[in-house]
């Protein structure tokens, strides 16, 4: 068994999408959340084929929740949006959820994403803010705000195992995530990791930022990559494992963190904006020769021969499904 390996789930959206036939429209800015009031037997059985495999670690359903989403959800209870005083309610059900759908053994991650998962079109690929939300302060009060739904959650720290900041596209925002759960007491023991988006054919963040300038931002106790194409993640985990060795050299860091790493599960496809679809383009280079979990396994493999990381959580993010992580698992972890 390669030593120091969990297993998270797999692109929940996408495979409620693409096995479960669940329509996402503009009346659902909760996304998967919003099945709790729509369909929660097919969530908790989408959320139950990761549970099931089994996996370790287990993201709640709860991405795109915020303040704004609730206000802007509209379902035959609630017209007008969800009332405050109902969010505690919602939230735990969501949490729930993942909690039958897991095995007793596995933890929860509380899934947070980004200002941008929120906008429309959704502009975590891009960084490129509304100027209200323009700046590390107004991210950081945003997601102040956003954090605080969170501490409505009963028993908050024997249900939560860890907090999940992913797709982060700018460093101002890891910035302002961070000093918004200072802020936030309740969650503030929690261990949390970070993982970043690299999109298209960048080595950078949509931002531009180095991967040099996440790190720094991050100031690492778990750190990663998330909804980014498998062919970059060797050429990204050097530079996270050069800029790491380099913080703790400078003597900013003590410590190697974990590595949290779950990649798009494509085989060419890219989100199309205009039709909000993942299609196939033209240009079929990025096509995967060989299965995308044989790829995952390749990459893990490579970077813990390097013999730096205590701990490695690999999953798989948008169109990488429970039958695709059933066999990483089975490349990764010896029974």
């Amino acid at each position: 068994m390669a030593p120091g390996i969990l297993i998270l789930d797999g692109g929940l959206g996408t495979s409620l999408i693409r096995k479960y036939n669940v329509k996402f429209t503009d009346d659902m800015p909760l996304w998967t959340s919003h099945l709790v009031f729509s369909n929660r037997e097919t969530l908790l059985q989408c959320q139950r084929d990761f549970g099931n495999l089994p996996v370790d670690i287990l993201l709640t359903a709860t991405y795109q929740i915020s303040n704004d989403a609730f206000a802007k959800t509209r379902t035959k209870e609630f017209p007008k949006g969800v009332p405050s005083t109902h969010i505690p309610d919602i939230i735990n059900d969501v949490v729930r959820v993942a909690e039958e759908a897991k095995q007793d053994t596995a933890k929860l991650a509380l899934s947070v994403g980004p200002y941008g998962a929120i906008m429309k079109p959704s502009q975590e690929y891009s960084g490129e803010y509304d100027k209200a939300h323009s700046s590390m302060e107004s991210l950081q009060a945003w997601h102040t705000k956003r954090l605080k739904l969170f501490t409505g959650i009963t028993d908050i720290r024997s249900r939560l195992g860890y907090i999940s900041f992913e797709t982060l596209p700018r460093s101002d925002e890891i910035k302002a995530m961070r000093k918004a759960l200072d802020a936030t007491v309740e969650l503030a023991e929690i261990p949390f990791w970070t993982t970043c988006v690299y999109p298209d054919d960048k080595m950078t963040l949509p931002s531009g930022e180095s991967v040099r300038e996440a790190i720094d931002a991050i100031k690492p106790m778990g750190v990663g990559i998330n909804c980014t194409n498998v062919w970059k993640l060797d050429e990204l985990l050097r530079e996270y494992e050069n800029a790491i060795s380099d913080m703790i050299r400078e003597g900013q860091v003590q410590q190697w963190p974990a590595l949290v790493l779950y990649p798009d599960g494509v085989n060419g496809e890219k989100f199309n904006y205009d039709t909000m679809r993942w299609e196939l383009p033209e240009d079929e280079r990025y096509t995967i020769k060989i299965p995308w979990e044989e790829q995952v396994a390749q990459v893990v493999r490579a970077t813990q021969n390097r013999g730096n990381w205590p701990q490695v959580v690999v999953g798989g993010c948008c169109l990488s499904t429970s039958d695709a992580i059933g066999r990483l698992r089975s490349l990764l972890i010896s029974e």
